[in-house]
């Protein structure tokens, strides 16, 4: 059944959740996308786009680079666009049992679903099958899809320097319904925190040690966590230590992470867990290594920008809300931000992502590939950008 959008361009349904279903089918944890990346290799070429696969792969050991596809404007004067999703999940999908009831699609819990992103892809795909089945008019458009964004945004990241470039972004890669508009996400500090002790045997010479996992657990109690205010957050994700319970630990590494909106509240959180850390392990006769590192920049896009009012008339064609909000997660488009592309998450009706009981209804799919071929005739029409 195709579906009329706006009387004129038309997006299959059928088609669409076919192209889906078969994404789905392909497993792309982080650094292992290589059966997707030349999956849509073959989907851009076909769609007559200059496709190339960078050298992302290599650089951070995985199996494969982030894939871009570019069209030439057939308009002149209108705005360049970028369209991203990103190809790796946050786990493996192997073996996946996917399930249909009425309008939602899932998993039998086994496995994740991988809509976190492959429903942006499937969208971007779909719209862009339209696109060129018409011959609808648009500007330049570069279509990126990135590797191992769940583990850090290197696939992203590995893009700056390449000359990347595009007047507006939109990421499809944001849970909530169709008309969700991320404009401003956290930066993100991750911590590493080692707390050397001193070993005995703790049967025999107890007293004659320095307890590491003691040392760390007076740390764990005195570090703010959890949700610290609206814009910040904070946690400790990860700790190895001890070798064996006749041995005092001598040695104990925990791996957090500090995010905030406001640059100057996550500069305060990691400088106060600095000092918590050096005091406690000092009274405690200890010693401690604090390393940090900037995963990501923040960005904020201001509601007047081109690249959100671009989408506010898309989705008044499309006769649906648009809800602008910021997030509290990372994800490629604070990496396009940095690079100097003003882009936005877009909401694409993915839900408990991350998770087995993670899903997607066909209708918020179907409304996300809509908003794309929107967002795409309402750039075509903006002159002299």
């Amino acid at each position: 059944m195709a579906i009329l959008y706006r009387g004129e361009n038309m997006v299959t349904q059928e088609r669409l959740l076919s192209e889906f279903l078969n994404l789905l089918q392909i497993n792309s944890p982080s650094k292992g996308e290589r059966e997707l990346a030349d999956f849509l290799i073959n989907r851009l070429s076909g769609l007559g786009m200059e496709v190339e696969e960078d050298g992302a792969g290599a650089e951070i050991g995985g199996s494969a680079g982030n894939v871009i596809g570019r069209w030439a404007a057939r308009v002149k004067g209108a705005p360049s666009l970028l369209l991203a999703a990103h190809m790796d999940t946050v786990e493996s999908t192997a073996g996946i049992n996917l399930m249909e009831k009425d309008d939602k699609i899932f998993t039998n819990g086994t496995t994740i679903l991988g809509a976190d992103d492959k429903a942006g892809i499937a969208a971007i795909l779909e719209a862009l099958r339209v696109v060129r089945e018409k011959g609808l008019p648009h500007g330049e458009i570069t279509v990126v899809f990135t590797v191992a964004e769940e583990v850090g945004l290197l696939g992203a990241k590995s893009l700056q320097g390449q000359g990347l470039r595009a007047d507006l972004g939109y990421v499809l890669d944001s849970g909530g319904p169709v008309g969700t508009v991320i404009n401003h996400a956290p930066a993100e500090e991750d911590i590493r925190i080692e707390v050397f002790g001193r070993s005995a045997h703790a049967g025999v010479n107890p007293e004659e040690g320095i307890n590491a996992i003691q040392v760390a657990g007076a740390i764990l109690t005195q570090l703010p966590m959890g949700r610290l205010d609206e814009e910040s957050t904070a946690n400790i994700g990860v700790i190895r230590g001890g070798k064996a319970t006749n041995i005092v630990p001598d040695y104990v590494e925990m791996q957090g992470e500090i995010r905030s909106r406001d640059e100057v509240k996550l500069n305060k959180l990691v400088e106060e867990w600095r000092e918590i850390v050096a005091d406690t392990a000092s009274k405690l006769g200890s010693r401690a290594n604090y390393n940090h590192e900037r995963v990501y920049q923040s960005f904020k896009v201001e509601p007047n920008h081109p690249v959100i009012k671009v989408v506010e008339t898309a989705l008044k064609e499309m006769d649906l809300p648009m809800n602008i909000k910021p997030r509290g997660g990372g994800s490629d488009t604070n990496i396009f931000n940095a690079m100097g592309i003003p882009s936005i998450n877009l909401g694409i009706g993915m839900e408990k992502n991350h998770s087995p009981e993670e899903y997607i209804n066909k209708s918020d799919l179907f409304n996300a590939a809509c908003l794309v071929l929107s967002i795409i005739n309402t750039a075509a029409k903006q002159q002299d950008f």
